[in-house]
């Protein structure tokens, strides 16, 4: 459905270290480095043919999260939902909602984590039991 999911930062390299060691947990290699034709800084990830970016603002004010805003990550087990989010809180995030762990509810069993990277955006680990 989706081409590419990207997200404001207000400091690249800080959000290269975090998302390096967070997207690194699900297989996605170290994110690279781009400038845009404007001179924004950019980090684009490609994993299983999906693409994440993290760039500053074009117009030139400060990113801010989508506040209601999530975004979700496939994850192959609970360990590995555990796994994110602990890797997330060690490189700058922090955890938000529940502890991670199982929610059974009206959409079926599943795992989730849920953190905010170091701007503020939403994150959620999610392993849909089968």
């Amino acid at each position: 459905m989706f081409s590419h999911v990207m997200l404001g930062s207000n400091n690249i390299e800080r959000a290269k270290l975090f998302y390096d060691a967070v997207l690194g947990v699900l297989g996605a290699g170290e994110g690279y480095h781009n400038v845009a034709p404007t001179g924004h800084k950019r980090l684009f990830y490609r994993h299983d043919g999906n693409s994440f970016g993290v760039t500053e603002p074009i117009n030139g004010e400060l990113a801010t999260y989508a506040n209601g805003g999530t975004i979700g990550f496939k994850c192959h087990s609970s360990e590995q939902v555990q796994q994110f989010h602990d890797v997330a809180i060690a490189h700058g995030g922090t955890s938000c909602e529940d502890p991670p762990g199982l929610r059974d509810g009206s959409m079926g069993a599943m795992h989730l984590a849920y953190v905010r990277d170091p701007d503020g955006n939403k994150l959620c680990a999610v392993y849909r039991v089968k």
